[in-house]
């Protein structure tokens, strides 16, 4: 009888070979946690649709990242959610509106910990769009005005790095050139390049207060099944002056993170949407399958695609076990 000399699994036969064998390691260092920042003193809020996520107040949100930073973990990146809106989006460029109060208290309490900004005006306008509205149609150049305002906003508040996520054309270049003029050259740019219309932001639509009040977002996301378009996208990001770009969601899309990795020399970032963790925290609810193996599998695949950064609410979790 013949025995095969090449034997995979003398690798795997107990916890510590694996553990000597293991290709790909998640790290603390490799996430980013997402924070819903709302008006209010003492407020910790529950999402109902993503359990263990909270909307906190600005004096809720400084304990919160006291603990993340206990974890180990080195960014967070801020999502605010005003209690007043307006067509223009007035308070994505506030000077006190509330995600740039959030960036001051967390630079003050923990200045080491990068802070990172949501650059969109869907969260700040009344019609939920991420740019301005004329004649029933998001009109790209007069939301580059908006954006820049509110990256420049954010800089001047203390952000570490601004993030624009609305998917307009030109946004990158506006935003750089707009940073710059004001003296905030070291302010990077994290560009939500490959951001497509998708399905699973529904419970991020939740927490922001930002579900389109007419039509959807078709008409500047991206389709799902373009591919070489989301190259592009990155592309013409990197060329406009991105210092890392992202693509999001991650799991449905880990073949746009590989070819990201693949083709651009500048930090990768992959975003965990709402809807990716939402399913998995239900699914461990009603029993259909372990959470805390899954969540981090969903992980470890997302890394092992080419993220260098993970966007994940499951961020605290994770760093928890990985100790």
């Amino acid at each position: 009888m013949s025995f095969p000399k090449t034997r995979m699994r003398r690798l795997r036969r107990n916890g510590t070979l694996r553990r000597m064998a293991r290709e790909t390691r998640l790290s603390c260092d490799d996430f980013i946690l997402p924070l819903f920042v709302v008006e209010g003193h003492g407020v910790r809020e529950p999402v109902a649709s993503m359990p263990g996520v909270h909307r906190f107040s600005v004096d809720s949100l400084v304990e919160e990242a006291k603990q993340v930073g206990d974890l180990g973990i080195p960014a967070v990146i801020l999502f605010g959610v005003p209690d007043d809106k307006d067509a223009r989006g007035s308070g994505a460029d506030a000077v006190d509106g509330i995600a740039q109060r959030a960036v001051e208290a967390l630079k003050a309490a923990q200045p080491d910990l990068c802070v990172i900004t949501d650059v969109c005006l869907c969260e700040y306008t009344d019609h939920g769009h991420c740019g301005i509205v004329e004649g029933g149609d998001v009109s790209n150049d007069p939301s580059l005005v908006r954006l820049a305002a509110s990256a420049v906003s954010h800089a001047r508040a203390g952000a570490d790095i601004v993030a624009p996520s609305d998917m307009m054309d030109g946004r990158v270049d506006a935003i750089r050139t707009a940073l710059d003029a004001e003296g905030f050259e070291d302010v990077a740019i994290l560009s939500y390049a490959a951001k497509f219309a998708s399905a699973y932001y529904g419970p991020f639509r939740d927490a922001a207060g930002s579900t389109p009040q007419f039509g959807d977002r078709r008409s500047y996301q991206m389709d799902p099944p373009n591919r070489r378009e989301a190259l592009r996208e990155m592309r013409l990001d990197v060329e406009e002056g991105a210092d890392a770009i992202m693509v999001k969601p991650a799991l449905p899309y880990l073949d746009l993170v590989a070819d990201a990795r693949a083709n651009f020399d500048v930090p990768i970032a992959a975003y965990q949407v709402s809807g990716e963790f939402a399913m998995i925290k239900a699914a461990a609810e009603r029993g259909w399958i372990d959470g805390e193996r899954s969540m981090d599998e969903a992980l470890v695949g997302i890394k092992r695609a080419g993220a260098d950064w993970i966007l994940t609410y499951a961020a605290k979790e994770a760093a928890a076990r990985i100790g």
